[in-house]
């Protein structure tokens, strides 16, 4: 079971680390919280299997739907700066600009 738990972290630390130095492009940061929502949704998930206690049992499906909505919005989020900046590069956006 260590290598369950060291495989879903590692999943998440790669997700974080993706997110902090590979932020050229929206898609890519994107997959990167993807990625990490869905690791915490598999360790969320065995853990509460592991623990057989039936309160916990709904906290992996909201999770999972957070992370839907999340993709949703996040998908949303890149076809409008696609199409008002042309581009989906992270240097090419600027928060300050109305």
């Amino acid at each position: 079971m260590l290598s369950t738990y060291f495989s879903f972290t590692s999943a998440f630390t790669l997700g974080l680390l993706g997110l902090a130095f590979h932020r050229t492009h929206l898609l890519s940061a994107l997959l990167c919280l993807e990625g990490m929502m869905l690791s915490l949704f598999i360790a969320l998930s065995i853990w509460s299997l592991q623990l057989e206690v039936t309160t916990q049992s709904p906290a992996p499906i909201l999770m999972l739907a957070f992370s839907a909505c999340e993709a949703g919005t996040g998908l949303a989020l890149l076809v409008a700066t696609a199409r008002t900046h042309g581009t989906d590069r992270l240097q090419a956006l600027n928060l300050l600009q109305c």
